[in-house]
């Protein structure tokens, strides 16, 4: 991922989490602030519905306390308490004493409990009330409700009951308000829906989450709410005077408003958020062209650094961080082409110094029996002039010899200096290992040389090579040489060719082995350094041209190696 999609991402992402954090609050806050808003309207509806209630309440006991003290009531209990009371006269004084204190229920009812003049159903005359007989005191007793029949069906009433001394009874004057939806319509319901739910009704409340609210009310009596996505009910029971649930009151306050409201912010944020990508879209290019353009730039210059052009320098466009940056670098680069010009011309003096070195402890072996022979020709000729043409025969052939040495010598150090680049063919590695065993089979197998075993492993399956043959020729030739020098007294040599599968690009290995003395870990190190050498007679010019022609064909070459136990040299080539 580019840094500049980084920038892209992490802006945008900011602010789509900024906008999902805000709507989650804002909805959060709005949900918190609607439902306090919704169960303080519903306390406040339920609140006035007891404040209604209980003034209803008072009201019905004064009422009914007027009908108990009017003259009508107070003849019939004078009537009554007759020996042969005549109680069919009184079938119309209850609707007459109803209508006078707007009371929707009035029921005059006989010591012996037995109605004598109903208001709301007069046909009920004659039936018994034995609620009335209940010993209770009546004129103690507040206002409840209570389960009234009337001919069309159960009503629900606010009664009160009040007595009237009739003789050795008492005449029972009971009656009230009816509880029904004009008495729920007179409380203040703004934005709320109200209704009273008769448990004695046949026909559920309306509404599933009304309906489930009521049957847990049913199981237990006291105030209940529940909630779903479209409303919120609260359920106040509503007891009669033994506590039996008679109806229940019923406030719906409807989410949809609430939901509206969400659906409006989860809209406007993902506006916003849509608003959000568009801004981290253009803030990123922005930025890009600020901030990775000069990093953009910086970097080309570390790549060109990288591939050798160490003079490269930064623009510097700023002074701030990056721009701190690209002067820090310049000042690097410049520190390090110095550092590396330094060491250009120390290295060339360590190798012109080590070339002298080793030209001098070359040639130092051959001029001294040159020099011998010079001497003893001398000698010869001032002491021994018959003898001089025997001696001069002797000494003339060691000068040829050691011209001869000191010319192999020269050449050595000439085939160094101009190795040439490698012309590339493709190439058999086993066709070359065959060819380079020919040429020391004669020299293996000579009379009077140590014994030496050949293992030869090769890969029949080889892939021919792009590669110089003569100048693998000559790197393998030096590597079997150097086998063979280790093993003075006989070994074996092995050499062995393979594929190295599943690496890419393809490779095979050439690998050289000896039972020789083998290497110190020092000597491993330093063994492929050019003029270093662990023999006695040689330039140490072998193996450095083996690590040279590896390194022109893009190879390279590992020695591993534990003292008296030889050495194995690998070669890698790309197939």
């Amino acid at each position: 991922m580019s840094f500049r999609t980084k920038i892209f991402v992490s802006i945008t992402a900011t602010v789509v989490l900024a906008v999902w954090i805000v709507a989650a609050v804002v909805s959060a806050f709005v949900t918190t602030s609607f439902e306090q808003r919704d169960a303080q309207r519903t306390a406040t509806l339920v609140a006035q519905f007891h404040r209604e209630f209980d003034r209803r309440g008072a009201d019905v006991s004064r009422r009914i306390e007027a009908v108990a003290n009017s003259d009508t009531v107070q003849r019939i209990a004078v009537n009554l308490a007759g020996s042969h009371p005549d109680t069919g006269q009184y079938y119309d004084a209850a609707q007459a004493l109803a209508s006078d204190q707007s009371l929707n229920f009035l029921d005059l009812v006989a010591p012996d409990e037995r109605i004598i003049s109903s208001a709301e159903w007069p046909a009920r005359f004659g039936y018994q009330e034995s609620w009335l007989a209940e010993s209770v005191d009546w004129q103690a007793q507040g206002t409840f409700l209570k389960r009234v029949e009337l001919a069309d069906g159960p009503a629900l009433g606010l009664i009160t009951v009040r007595t009237v001394k009739a003789g050795d009874g008492v005449l029972f004057v009971a009656g009230g308000f009816s509880l029904d939806q004009a008495f729920l319509d007179s409380l203040p319901a703004a934005g709320l829906h109200v209704e009273l739910y008769r448990n004695f009704d046949p026909q559920p409340a309306s509404g599933k989450l009304a309906a489930a609210l009521v049957e847990d009310v049913r199981r237990q009596a006291r105030e209940l709410t529940r909630t779903d996505a479209s409303a919120s009910v609260t359920a106040i029971p509503l007891l009669g005077r033994d506590h039996q649930l008679l109806a229940v009151l019923l406030v719906e306050s409807s989410r949809s408003e609430l939901a509206n409201l969400k659906r409006y912010i989860q809209g406007t944020a993902t506006a916003v958020g849509a608003a959000g990508v568009l801004l981290g879209l253009i803030l990123s290019f922005w930025t890009a062209s600020l901030v990775t353009q000069p990093v953009r730039e910086l970097a080309s210059s570390v790549r060109k650094v990288a591939s050798g052009d160490w003079d490269t320098r930064a623009s510097i466009r700023s002074k701030d961080e990056i721009g701190q940056l690209a002067r820090d670098f310049n000042q690097m680069t410049q520190q390090l082409t110095e550092q590396r010009d330094r060491m250009i011309q120390a290295e060339r003096v360590a190798a012109w110094r080590e070339l002298a070195r080793r030209l001098a402890h070359e040639l130092k072996n051959p001029l001294f029996p040159l020099q011998i022979t010079v001497e003893n020709l001398q000698r010869a000729r001032q002491a021994a002039p018959d003898q001089f043409d025997e001696v001069f025969r002797e000494s003339t052939a060691t000068l040829l010899a050691e011209l001869n040495n000191l010319k192999q010598i020269i050449g050595r150090f000439s085939d160094f200096a101009k190795m040439p680049a490698p012309h590339l063919e493709p190439v058999s590695l086993n066709q070359i290992v065959a060819d380079v065993m020919k040429l020391f089979e004669a020299q293996i197998h000579a009379p009077g040389h140590p014994r030496i075993n050949i293992q030869l492993q090769t890969d029949q399956d080889l892939p021919p090579i792009p590669g110089d043959p003569e100048q693998i020729r000559r790197a393998l030739s030096n590597l079997v040489l150097n086998a063979l020098d280790a093993m003075p007294q006989g070994g074996t040599l092995g050499i062995r060719t393979s594929s190295l599968n599943g690496q890419q690009p393809a490779k095979v290995a050439l690998e050289v082995s000896d039972t020789g003395q083998g290497l110190t870990p020092e000597e491993c190190e330093r063994l492929f350094t050019p003029y270093y050498t662990t023999k006695q007679h040689g330039t140490g010019l072998g193996l450095a041209i083996v690590q040279s022609v590896v390194s022109d064909h893009k190879g390279t070459i590992t020695v591993e190696s534990q003292a008296g136990k030889g050495a194995t040299f690998r070669i890698e080539l790309n197939a």
